[in-house]
């Protein structure tokens, strides 16, 4: 038997105490990371948003198995907050349909959540549905067939979970909203721990309902946060621990009506993200005073994308090798660029050894 076959059904419960505690710890942890981006200049700022929303909407798809481009995805999403170097109109309309749904959902979080705003951000995820597809796009489903989640090949098939009948989808979706609206007396974090668990329950469209519960997700995470800037994204924490996501929705949706590990497991997911988007915004400053330090300091072309490789995530440790390959250069060239950086100050040979040396920058900050 599945949640939304209880009688008690949407009731839902959760041991308070517990809950508190990590809600408390949460909200500090938000706290300190909203003070830190009020602090940042305009640029720092805007870059920060702009990461943290192009890595939302990509994440948000790779769960579901979508990949897309990125550099569609960021300029999209430039374009959108009107960074002009950055952002050029993409042509792909399925990227700009996402893009569209999420400055949505996060610019106007105040404004209510109708069936009809739904209709609309649904309609934009599927811009080139054709009969092949056999799902209903604006509307919520209407098949008679069963709406099941299930993994495993032909013939020998798991069935994770089975959703309520397209028939009942109506009148469960009107209590849901109804919902949304009222005063509650709950936070508004755990507001949108629910909402997510409770529109992904009712499977309410043909397609796309994960993605829709995280842009719900993300409208009352803005809502709690009092800010359309997302400086963190809970899409990608979910997609870090993407097994434990599907486990947990699995075991609540199978459970009873109380969500107390639903609770505690996206109060960790969140947690997570705000600590991952302080530490790049730590990251985005030091970088920011680097260049500021350094920008009388000649480089050339490919000592600059390098320096600002290391700075954005580096992957392994640089060698001279690395170094001749990414810039399609000699070994001379390479060694010649690197030993430059070094009389300059900017980078430094690591003390630690091991069969090639490698380098890192000089970080002072």
């Amino acid at each position: 038997m599945y949640i939304w076959q209880k009688k008690e059904w949407p009731k839902f419960s959760w041991d308070e105490l517990l809950i508190a505690n990590k809600l408390t710890h949460v909200r500090h942890e938000q706290g300190r990371m909203l003070g830190m981006m009020s602090t940042l200049g305009f640029d720092v700022k805007n870059t920060t948003i702009l990461d943290s929303m192009t890595d939302d909407i990509m994440m948000s798809s790779e769960i579901e198995g979508i990949s897309l481009n990125i550099n569609d995805v960021r300029s999209s999403v430039a374009w959108q907050l009107g960074i002009e170097n950055i952002g050029l109109p993409v042509s792909d309309r399925y990227v700009e349909g996402v893009v569209e749904v999420m400055f949505d959902a996060v610019h106007k979080y105040q404004e209510k959540l109708t069936k009809e705003r739904l209709f609309a951000w649904h309609t934009a995820l599927f811009p080139r549905t054709n009969s092949l597809h056999h799902i209903t796009v604006g509307h919520w489903r209407q098949s008679e067939a069963p709406m099941q989640v299930i993994s495993g090949r032909y013939g020998n098939e798991i069935i994770h979970y089975e959703a309520p009948p397209s028939a009942d989808v109506p009148q469960m979706m009107t209590v849901f909203i109804e919902w949304l609206h009222k005063d509650h007396q709950i936070d508004p974090i755990l507001v949108a721990a629910i909402a997510h668990l409770w529109f992904v329950t009712i499977h309410p469209f043909s397609d796309g309902n994960g993605r829709l519960s995280r842009t719900i997700m993300d409208m009352l995470l803005a809502k709690a946060d009092k800010t359309p800037h997302r400086f963190y994204s809970m899409s990608a924490a979910i997609a870090r621990d993407r097994k434990s996501y599907y486990d947990i929705l699995e075991k609540t949706q199978k459970g009873n009506l109380d969500i107390t590990e639903w609770l505690i497991w996206f109060l960790e997911r969140l947690d997570d993200a705000i600590l991952r988007a302080m530490s790049l915004t730590d990251n985005i400053l030091k970088k920011s005073v680097f260049w500021e330090n350094h920008r009388h300091i000649a480089m050339n072309e490919r000592q600059t994308k390098i320096v600002n490789m290391l700075w954005d995530g580096f992957e392994g440790k640089l060698t001279s090798g690395k170094w001749a390959k990414i810039n399609k250069c000699s070994s001379d060239t390479a060694l010649r660029d690197i030993q430059d950086l070094i009389q300059k100050g900017i980078l430094i040979k690591n003390d630690e050894e091991g069969r090639s040396t490698n380098y890192r920058i000089v970080n002072d900050y």
